[in-house]
């Protein structure tokens, strides 16, 4: 703005000074008519004195030059003020921007902070919450564990014990069964039971009855093992393998040979002589050949090993029979049994009971196949709780 305003002061300069110069050029038609106008306006009382052209001349270059020299006064002038300006407006802008930088750091550092305090806030609630439902949930099953409770000593009638017990007896001929393999009392448990739930004298019961029915007759078709009897009679040969008489050599049966006779003709005595000097022969030392195969006599190490064996075998079955593993008790027998007809004295009767007593044994069967699971065991759960829960709604209801 002070540039605008030093040029129109160097204007209004330069046409004060042109003003003499058009009054002298008396070429131009449009200075003539000026110079008479300002004549005309003048007043006529006070007439200047005209001024020589030499004077005129002086004094307009003069104006000229002050004019330039004005000009470019003002064009410096403007020029350092534009600079100066440009230069405030960088270092301004630079203000600017660091303030802005630093704003949007600030405003970014409140805003992470508000977002962590958030999230803090929101950990804070959730975990509350839970909390919260925790404790109310356990107050809810306080109250619900109350009111079986109050309904249980409340609406409790006789008769429940029969079915308390009859759960129970179920519950026990399952533990039998599947944990101890006992079939035999696991159906003396559910005929007790069933007993309890005809005691009841209830229509509502007759499917629980059925179930029940299914289950003992399932059970009572479970052939019974004597597992006792079995291992007892195991281990009663077991101990009599140390008695039991060993094999002899077994050689091939000896080839019937006819003695040779002296003939009583006179041509054959080289022949008599041969069977002469055999014969005389023969009562000194005797040859005789056999062919097959033969089987010598144990060492007492060897007979050792046998012995042993022979009980590792019968201990097998023995275990066998406990964990029902059919295959394993059948092998065990049947290789004992080998070992007994190789290596023992057939002709001995006590190895003769003991051969038939493995072979009578291992006809047996120790693997049974049981139910998977007693149909009754889940019906009576469902009959129990279902009653109870009527119970307890009853109660709720009176109290109410």
């Amino acid at each position: 703005m002070t540039s605008k305003k030093n040029n129109d002061q160097v204007e209004s300069e330069n046409k004060t000074e042109q003003a003499p110069e058009q009054s002298v050029d008396t070429t131009s038609p449009t200075e003539t008519e000026s110079t008479q106008t300002a004549a005309s306006e003048e007043p006529t009382a006070e007439q200047t004195p005209p001024t020589p052209p030499q004077a005129e001349e002086k004094h307009g270059k003069r104006g000229v030059k002050l004019g330039a020299i004005a000009i470019v006064i003002s064009i410096v002038f403007g020029g350092g003020l534009t600079y100066l300006m440009q230069q405030k407006d960088a270092e301004y802008q630079a203000k600017i921007d660091a303030l802005t930088a630093q704003l949007e750091q600030t405003k970014s550092s409140l805003t992470s902070e508000v977002k962590a305090t958030e999230q803090a806030t929101i950990a804070k609630a959730t975990e509350i919450t839970h909390r919260a439902e925790t404790v109310l949930t356990q107050q809810q099953k306080s109250i619900e564990s109350l009111q079986v409770a109050v309904a249980d000593v409340k609406g409790r009638r006789p008769n429940d014990w029969l079915l308390a017990e009859a759960d129970y007896l179920v519950k026990l001929a399952g533990r039998k069964l599947f944990l101890e393999h006992d079939a035999e009392s696991a159906t003396l448990l559910m005929e007790s039971a069933d007993q309890r739930i005809a005691a009841l004298n209830d229509p509502s019961l007759v499917p629980l009855r059925k179930s029940m029915a299914n289950d003992i007759t399932k059970l009572k078709s479970i052939p019974l093992i004597d597992r006792d009897g079995l291992v007892l009679r195991l281990t009663a040969l077991q101990q009599q393998v140390d008695q039991l008489p060993l094999a002899n050599a077994v050689l091939p049966e000896e080839k019937a040979q006819q003695p040779e006779k002296v003939s009583q003709d006179i041509n054959d005595w080289q022949q008599n002589l041969k069977t002469s000097l055999k014969d005389f022969s023969e009562n000194f030392i005797t040859f005789r050949s056999r062919d097959g195969n033969v089987i010598p006599l144990l060492s007492p190490q060897q007979h050792f090993y046998l012995r042993e064996n022979m009980k590792a075998k019968l201990e097998t079955a023995i275990k066998a029979v406990y964990v029902e593993q059919q295959e394993i008790y059948q092998t065990a027998l049947s290789t004992a049994e080998q070992w007994s007809q190789s290596f023992y004295d057939q002709e001995s009767n006590q190895v003769k009971e003991f051969n038939k007593a493995l072979e009578l044994l291992a006809k047996q069967t120790v693997q049974v196949e049981y139910p998977v699971k007693l149909e009754t065991q889940q019906r009576l759960t469902d009959v129990i709780r279902e009653r109870l829960r009527r119970e307890v709604t009853t109660l709720v209801t009176e109290e109410k």
